[in-house]
């Protein structure tokens, strides 16, 4: 679901299998996909990008972390897509042929990912969606009402607009058509936007959410409608909305820029006034629900009381997805000490570098 983002180039992650009975249970490590029991003390994880800083910061570190806090002898193997269907795809089958009985999938292109767990399936391997739902007969599913997340971030333009809202002409730069995510949060910043301003003028869909596309774009757009042929920009995330803010820069465009994900930098120019506003999910529930459910069905133990909702898949062919979906929060200049720092996602420090040093004095921040 990223102007000075981290881009980390992610290796093959060769995790060692010990070869003694684990806590969770005997030890396949060698079977292959039509082998035996398979290996029931590793849990796969495949993160599907490295565009965003979250997924190598945030997710990955949690999640390793509290399945090795509730199985001591367990491994993670890990991988990262790089935003490549056909990678994800290599990577999944592997772990299956490897045995894996647990998957953690945070799919590149949900729709590719039908058939893979599906044959996944057959072979006793149970998958669970993260972040984003992946079609299929998929185990759990953990993420966020993202519907909710794009009216949070239509209303976050619309109260930065301000009394001017209903006279502004909006333009909008949504997500991956790849990620399942994205059409949610169209869908529901839609909802808001639609009646709360004059008009959407412009808008296009970002393939894989790159900033350098959006950047280009959001010049396109500014050639089309002119400087003052809109009021305001919705940003399906902060990363897009490093590359907005760049184009709207270049021309001399001053508006309010929304974005998503509480990224650094995203929030350091929330600080200096060149992007409105954020979306915080928080991401540690996400992320260790997640490892508590795979821990859970790697010792195939019952997992109703972390999954309280049923969803369905965005084709609507498989229904009754057990799931748990996190809130989310509007973050502005105004409340980034009273939520990301005070739930330690970054430390003052972290933010308030030389060069962001006097903007967070004039929010407060210390």
């Amino acid at each position: 679901m990223n102007a000075t983002t981290r881009r980390i180039v992610i290796g093959t992650a060769a995790v060692t299998m010990a070869a003694s009975l684990a806590a969770c249970g005997k030890a396949g490590d060698g079977d292959t996909a039509g082998g035996g029991g398979g290996d029931s003390k590793t849990i796969g994880l495949l993160l599907p990008e490295n565009k965003t800083t979250r997924y190598e910061t945030f997710d990955r570190p949690i999640i390793e972390a509290k399945i090795k806090e509730l199985c001591g002898d367990c491994e993670v193997k890990y991988n990262n897509a790089a935003q490549d269907t056909e990678t994800q795809k290599k990577q999944f089958d592997a772990l299956v042929t490897q045995g894996v009985k647990v998957i953690i999938l945070d799919s590149v292109d949900y729709k590719a990912t039908k058939s893979w767990v599906q044959q996944a399936e057959k072979k006793g391997v149970k998958v669970v969606a993260y972040d984003r739902l992946a079609e299929g007969p998929i185990a759990a599913y953990v993420s966020y009402d993202n519907e909710k997340i794009g009216r949070l971030q239509g209303e976050g333009l619309v109260k930065a607009l301000g009394a001017k809202a209903k006279d502004s002409n909006v333009v909008m730069i949504n997500g991956s058509p790849t990620d399942p995510n994205a059409p949610l949060f169209k869908k529901g910043a839609h909802s808001v936007l639609d009646t709360g301003v004059k008009k959407v003028v412009y808008e296009q869909d970002i393939p894989d959410w790159s900033p350098d596309e959006a950047n280009k774009k959001m010049g396109a757009a500014i050639d089309s409608l002119g400087k003052d042929g809109f009021q305001g920009v919705y940003s399906a995330n902060d990363g897009m909305a490093g590359g907005i803010i760049t184009a709207l820069k270049k021309q001399g465009v001053k508006v309010p820029v929304g974005g998503q994900d509480a990224e650094l930098a995203g929030l350091q120019r929330i600080l200096t006034g060149d992007q409105a506003f954020t979306i915080y999910k928080q991401i540690k529930p996400e992320a260790e629900t997640t490892a508590e459910i795979a821990v859970k069905l790697l010792k195939g133990e019952d997992i109703a009381s972390l999954t309280p909702t049923k969803v369905t898949s965005l084709t609507g062919e498989f229904k009754d997805i057990p799931a748990k979906l996190y809130d989310a929060q509007i973050v502005t200049k105004e409340n980034i000490a009273s939520t990301i720092i005070a739930d330690k996602v970054y430390k003052a420090a972290d933010i308030c570098t030389a060069e962001y040093k006097a903007a967070c004095a004039a929010a407060g921040i210390k």
